[in-house]
């Protein structure tokens, strides 16, 4: 969904370089993959073309946060009870 990115952390020998990866049009999404030491970040298309794809050694990546794209809240959703009640 456009708004969707990633955020990839990277090691980069004494200093750390963060990527950012997002869905850039309507209809495209972020897919995180991850197979033989390599995290690999694409945004796809709706019938599911590559369309950019960044590609990560996964022993220097130090973090990988997914950042859903924000929706509107609807009429009938329900509130959200926590789970912990804080002080």
């Amino acid at each position: 969904m456009k708004g969707d990115r990633v955020e990839v952390v990277i090691d980069a020998g004494g200093s750390t370089r963060t990527y950012e990866i997002e869905a850039t049009r309507a209809g495209r999404r972020v897919e995180v993959s991850n197979g033989r030491g390599v995290v690999e970040v694409t945004e796809t298309t709706r019938g599911g073309t590559a369309v950019r794809t960044a590609r990560f050694m996964s022993g220097r990546v130090l973090a990988l946060v997914e950042h859903p794209a924000s929706r509107a809240g609807l009429d009938d959703d329900e509130p959200v009870t926590p789970l912990r009640r804080t002080a």
